[in-house]
């Protein structure tokens, strides 16, 4: 016990609040307090997560638990923005008055703090059961979020592929990491590190070539990268949509961070003869980031519900992340999580717009159609939401996109067509997001939009502000980012120590 209190538990206050709140409010569930109370207490857990994970900005890196758990620069900065998007989701999900609603509305408040905790637990994990444990916590969680509409058919169709291809996707990430552990003995990434920076026989090469490959496919499932995408559509459509924003948002950048903190702590380090595995596995990331994008946008032309365009736009943005990944540079992790950070606000601020107008259970591109007249500042925040997307100039989407290509040009020469397949691909995309402008200023429709909830106009400004003073100010995101989280100061210092 005197062992046990003599640990740094401070390092897990944020996870602690989140765990804490959830199990309260499934207690409070059981007394019929209201669902809205519900929800209003999981927003103010998280955001009592964020103020805690705040005061620990100026705290030196540290782990706990034998290194398995690690607060450092780089669990902060992504751990921050979760807790942002989760804020802004669970603000979201207070409405429900779609066509078919979610009856358990109370339940989806704690199943996705739990999902949350999961993602906070994978950005943390430095051992790969931790890890695991973390990853699964969050995927179970989303399969049950995904079909909480019971009577809904798309609803359950929708959740038993998500739960079919999830199943896959984990056995597939569990056999790579098995892979890793029969070569080192261990499970903890740093001893990991160590053990293989020492490895340069042939075999061993070939095993962790396959270790890297299965736990990236794996991993791209969850990403929903091409051409692992296949389930993203149907879920996306047949999920509640504050369900399908935080798949959409929180989830699949969950993905992405413990993909960069797998491979850039095990791969990046480990000598494979003159050079290293991840540089030798590059050329992998970067064929599914051009199919990603590629697929992505085309296939988007075509959509006519706004839920699938959104999920194919999401698989091309996994491509536009992925690009700085398969060409690491020293500007690498900053556009990803500058990238991150808009991506996270852009895509709340449209499914956030797109709740607000599907009232009638219509999810197709002509519920926009004569907005303009019927809410001018829905559809001038809508405006900034998809200019942002697409690229424009005065976005922070613009400043991502601009500062991967830059550090796409900061890599290997050899990847120089990715940057510009990423500029190729961003102009397909204006197609289908200006026909979204198009219908909105340029077409009439009969139809009144009635009175905007509060949360709803909450989450739409937050979001369209952000996402303004981001592409005109990008300087306050990356200095926030620069002061607080010194990534390549304490990102390996478990392995110095």
């Amino acid at each position: 016990m005197e062992m046990l209190l003599s640990l740094p538990w401070g390092l897990m206050l944020p996870e602690f609040i989140i765990v804490g709140a959830a199990v309260l409010l499934s207690l409070l569930d059981l007394f019929d307090i209201g669902k809205r109370k519900l929800g209003l207490l999981a927003i103010l857990a998280v955001l009592s997560s964020l103020v805690a994970l705040i005061f620990l900005y100026n705290d030196p890196a540290s782990d706990i638990l034998y290194g398995t758990f690690v607060l450092d620069g780089f669990s902060k900065a992504f751990k921050s923005i979760l807790l942002v998007g989760a804020a802004l989701v669970l603000m979201l999900a207070l409405s429900d008055y779609e066509k078919k609603m979610i009856e358990d509305r109370s339940e989806y408040f704690y199943l996705f703090l739990t999902a949350l905790l999961g993602a906070m637990i994978m950005t943390s994990s430095n051992d790969l059961i931790t890890l695991f444990v973390g990853l699964e916590l969050l995927s179970l969680s989303s399969y049950i979020l995904v079909g909480i509409r019971k009577t809904c058919t798309a609803s359950n169709e929708a959740a038993m592929k998500y739960v079919i291809n999830g199943g896959i996707a984990t056995a597939i990430t569990l056999f790579g990491m098995s892979y890793l552990y029969g070569l080192t003995g261990t499970t903890n990434a740093t001893e990991m590190m160590a053990v293989l920076q020492g490895q340069t026989r042939g075999d061993v090469e070939l095993l962790l070539s396959i270790a890297f490959l299965l736990t990236f496919v794996g991993l791209a499932f969850k990403l929903a990268a091409a051409p692992f995408h296949m389930w993203a559509p149907d879920v996306y459509e047949g999920a509640p949509t504050p369900v399908t924003a935080f798949l959409g948002t929180v989830s699949k950048l969950a993905g992405f961070v413990i993909m960069l903190r797998i491979f850039l702590l095990i791969f990046s380090g480990t000598p494979a003869g003159t050079t290293t595995v991840m540089d030798k596995m590059q050329i992998y990331i970067a064929v599914l980031a051009v199919a990603s994008m590629v697929i992505g946008n085309v296939v988007a032309l075509k959509q006519t519900n706004v839920k699938r365009m959104l999920a194919y736009s999401g698989i091309a943005h996994a491509g536009y992340l992925l690009v700085p990944f398969a060409t690491l540079s020293v500007f690498t992790l900053d556009s990803m999580w500058f990238y991150m950070l808009a991506y996270l606000l852009m895509s709340i601020g449209a499914f956030a717009v797109l709740y607000a107008i599907s009232r009638s259970g219509d999810d197709s591109v002509h519920a926009f159609s004569g907005l303009y007249r019927r809410s001018p500042l829905l559809a001038i925040a809508m405006t900034i939401f998809i200019l942002s997307l697409a690229g424009i100039p005065g976005t922070a989407g613009f400043i991502g996109k601009v500062h991967i290509f830059l550090s796409a040009l900061a890599g290997d020469a050899s990847y120089y067509v990715l940057p510009a397949i990423l500029m190729a691909t961003t102009v397909i995309s204006f197609a289908y997001y200006f026909r979204i402008l198009q219908l909105m200023f340029f077409r009439a429709s009969e139809e009144e939009v009635s009175a905007i909830p509060l949360n709803l106009k909450i989450v739409i400004t937050v979001c369209a502000v952000f996402t303004i003073v981001c592409g005109i100010l990008p300087a306050i995101g990356y200095d926030i980012f620069y002061e607080n989280f010194p990534f390549m100061r304490d990102f390996f210092y478990i392995g110095q120590n």
